[in-house]
């Protein structure tokens, strides 16, 4: 790694934000922050810009003369320019902020994921901002994503942009830099572009459907696309940052993996940009999706390509599945995991747990030992690649979204892992619970579905929250939901007879909010409009074939 210009990186104490009482905000329902008007603040935290670049010096020069003239404190920022590999080494321009450095993305890989990383390792602000190398941003962009991150730490911020039309003869002359680092300075940056002309992102419908993602729920990381987007320091590296082995969809993959760790996804139309020219999804969108599509699928099983083609195992799964096989016969568990393995979500890793360690190897009567069971148990599944058997539950994956767990002995139906996810997202939970009439013990009779998401916002929001208080505030900030495990599994007709029924008081349903309100209210409105048009197809194809009859009929239903 070289730097191609010796600016000191920012040295001494770091101002600390106390951020122990933050605000609890329930899924992704971000409403309750109240952010200060741009402008009207005092910022403290300081900021990393990194800037994974590939050629095209005529936008970088573009991109750090609008990052000259930002509103955030020069004091507080550093942009870090890493460049990745670029036919004709990039050279910083003269137009720049005051504490910029260039660096060569770090060997052994490449992309712009793999830039970006280089840029955070070596930089030192308390939250990073990634901007792509042709983003021409407005004067307040920066502030404008950093008061969010005043409020919460667990906070990534979009921000917005909209696509223009760009050729480099443009910076000898109405895009020069030094009049672009004046026009911004001067909050002039939405006059380099016509604005009428410009087109937007295909996010910014999703967003706009679901009230600035408000109402987006566990879904709301799909509109991280990068581009542009900040968070703390802290998420990112708890995230794992981003996968170098993807070269084309990293920002959807991390998106998901920042979820996973309970992340509030918050767009800000106020952070706002100029995207130099159009991007590689809008003119070859078809090579893009074909060649992201399977890196993609593998890594993130909400991708929406995932299942369309036939079920098959891929490297995340859709679901962790934990069976406790302590103390149980081969039987017991057989009946729970084969269903499990052959069901309509093969794409499962199952966690057997038990006293693994103590079976030995050694001569030992075949037919009588102690833990003949157990080792029967592990031998039946010792070749199927998607169960391990572990002494303990090993810690949540940060990147499998939900765990299950499924008292031994149940024989789950084919659906049940599908079906509980689908109530899960239905419903928005972060736990679902199902009592289970028949459960072989007492005691963990209960199917638990625990969404990592909201686990992981829970224990981040408390960490010294456990078990039962764990789960209130899983309740509390990602929704609780119970149901019967009826549906999900096969009950005996004598099951309460012989093994006696599992009880369990339902928490009360936390009243809707507002904006779940609203939410419905526009489904109920989509869903009038969608029975108005089919209704005026039925009458126009009525008045075509029976001329008068269908309006005779419509007459007489009105009536």
């Amino acid at each position: 790694m070289s730097t191609s210009e010796s600016i000191p990186r920012q040295h001494g104490p770091r101002p600390v934000v106390d951020f122990a009482d933050q605000p609890r905000v329930r899924r992704n329902e971000y409403g309750l922050l109240d952010p200060p008007e741009l402008g009207g603040w005092e910022p403290s935290l300081t900021v990393s810009v990194v800037v994974p670049a590939h050629g095209h010096p005529e936008k970088l020069a573009l991109v750090l003369a609008s990052l000259a003239g930002q509103s955030y404190p020069a004091h507080l920022t550093e942009v870090v320019v890493v460049d990745d590999g670029s036919p004709e080494p990039l050279e910083l321009p003269p137009v720049r902020p005051e504490n910029t450095r260039l660096i060569t993305s770090a060997a052994g890989a490449w992309g712009s994921g793999h830039a970006v990383n280089t840029g955070v390792a070596a930089s030192s602000g308390q939250v990073v901002l990634r901007l792509d190398a042709d983003m021409l941003v407005y004067r307040e962009h920066i502030e404008a994503q950093m008061r969010w991150h005043h409020l919460v730490d667990y906070a990534v911020v979009l921000g917005h942009k909209l696509f223009v039309d760009f050729d480099p003869s443009m910076t000898a002359g109405a895009l020069a830099p030094e009049r672009v680092r004046e026009e911004v300075s001067a909050g002039r940056a939405g006059t380099l572009f016509d604005r009428e002309a410009a087109e937007p992102h295909w996010v910014a419908e999703f967003i706009g459907h679901s009230e600035g993602l408000r109402t987006a729920g566990y879904g709301a990381f799909k509109v991280y696309v990068g581009a542009t987007g900040s968070l703390h320091r802290g998420l990112f590296e708890e995230a794992g940052g981003m996968d170098p082995d993807l070269v084309l969809g990293g920002d959807s993959e991390f998106g998901h993996r920042l979820a996973e760790r309970g992340a509030l996804f918050v767009p800000d139309d106020e952070a706002d940009s100029w995207h130099l020219g159009r991007s590689q999804m809008q003119d070859r969108r078809s090579a893009g999706m074909r060649f992201r599509a399977p890196y993609v699928a593998n890594r993130v099983p909400d991708f929406h390509l995932r299942n369309k083609g036939p079920a098959r195992v891929w490297e995340v799964p859709r679901a962790e599945v934990v069976v406790d096989a302590a103390g149980r016969t081969l039987e017991e568990v057989d009946a729970t995991v084969a269903p499990l393995l052959a069901g309509t979500a093969p794409d499962v890793r199952v966690w057997l747990t038990g006293p693994w360690e103590e079976l030995s190897e050694g001569r030992r009567s075949p037919l009588a030992e102690e833990l003949l069971d157990l080792r029967l148990i592990r031998e039946t599944y010792r070749a199927d690649l998607r169960v391990r058997c572990v002494e303990e539950v090993p810690a949540p994956d940060g990147r499998v979204p939900f765990r299950l767990h499924v008292p031994t002995g149940v024989r789950p139906l084919p659906g049940m892992v599908a079906d509980l996810v689908r109530l899960a997202d239905r419903k928005s939970a972060g736990l679902v619970c199902a009592p289970v009439p028949g459960a072989l013990r007492a005691g963990d009779g209960v199917l638990r579905l625990e969404r990592s998401a909201a686990f992981a916002r829970a224990r981040h929001l408390s960490p010294k929250a456990e078990g039962t208080g764990l789960d209130r505030v899983v309740e509390e900030t990602g929704g609780l939901q119970w149901t019967s495990a009826n549906r999900y599994v096969e009950v005996p007709e004598d099951a309460e007879a012989t093994w006696g029924t599992v009880r369990a008081e339902p928490a009360a349903e936390p009243e809707p909010t507002p904006v779940e309100l609203r939410a419905e209210l526009r489904r109920a409105h989509r869903e009038i409009d969608r029975l108005r048009r089919r209704a005026e197809r039925t009458e126009r194809k009525l008045r075509w074939f029976t001329p008068g009859l269908g309006r005779r009929l419509l007459r007489r239903i009105a009536r």
